[in-house]
């Protein structure tokens, strides 16, 4: 079991390096800088067969599941990903629609050729915060994993539906650049909801969003997994216990969460 804490430690030397100067600051000096401090990991699935991936920057978070089996999968949510890091929505130079399209592409150019091959795909999940005086968060999200919003103090809830068969809205207009079950598909494979579903939510200091992909979902539960966002634990202490109870069910595929709180200081 691994996990990984991301605690961002160059923006944290950089508020105490302002801190720690003596005499009035220069005009303009940043105090304290919105951002999220993210814990994530993924548990590897049982069949041995790594389906997930994730990035956490210091404003941006994201995770793909790659479908289709074998190496190409893993490497259906790395392409997604890297896309999606390409783009840098995170410093407002495209939106996240253009994102999840960018994704595609890249998905889509590394199909194989051999029509007897399966196609590879990926779900997505993108969360951003905005850099502005009243941060708030914008996400978008295709495929079957979830993204949640928990705020502090008040009750954990989805903000995003996820893509199953015969859920959702209907497939995308044609010419789109989006397909309807995730990043990579051509538009003529049915199925599952279109990609993305876009949103912004406010925040607050000590609100946090997660990220979690199919498998996680598939393991824990809904239920489950609501009431472990609402326990009040620390976001390390709550990644722990998810792993544990995973580690219980024993999930035969990859399961990832991301779970990051809001900071201003």
């Amino acid at each position: 079991m691994t996990v990984f804490v991301i605690t961002f430690l160059l923006g944290c030397l950089s508020v105490m390096t302002v801190r720690g100067r003596r005499g009035n600051w220069p005009a303009g000096m940043p105090v304290a800088r919105p951002r999220l401090v993210a814990v994530g990991g993924t548990y590897e699935g049982g069949q041995g067969r790594p389906s997930d991936a994730y990035v956490v920057q210091e404003r941006l978070i994201a995770a793909a599941r790659g479908v289709g089996g074998g190496e190409s999968a893993h490497a259906a949510a790395a392409l997604a990903l890297g896309a999606v890091v390409a783009a840098r929505p995170q410093h407002g130079e495209e939106g996240l629609d253009e994102c999840a399209r960018a994704a595609h592409r890249a998905v889509e150019a590394a199909a194989p050729r051999d029509p007897g091959v399966p196609v590879p795909a990926s779900t997505l999940d993108l969360v951003v915060l905005e850099r502005a005086e009243n941060p708030r968060l914008r996400f978008a999200h295709v495929g079957d994993g979830e993204i949640w919003l928990c705020p502090k103090g008040g009750e954990p809830r989805r903000l995003t539906t996820p893509h199953v068969p015969g859920d959702g809205p209907p497939p995308p207009p044609s010419g789109s650049g989006l397909p309807p079950r995730g990043a990579g598909l051509p538009p003529s494979e049915a199925g599952l909801a279109p990609a993305p579903e876009i949103g912004i939510v406010a925040l607050r200091p000590g609100d946090r969003v997660a990220i979690v992909t199919g498998g996680a979902i598939k393991a824990l539960g809904t239920a489950r997994m609501s009431e472990l966002f609402a326990g009040g634990a620390s976001p390390a202490a709550c990644l722990d216990r998810m792993y544990d109870e995973m580690a219980a069910v024993e999930p035969k595929g990859d399961a990832t969460v991301i779970i990051a709180e809001f900071v201003t200081a």
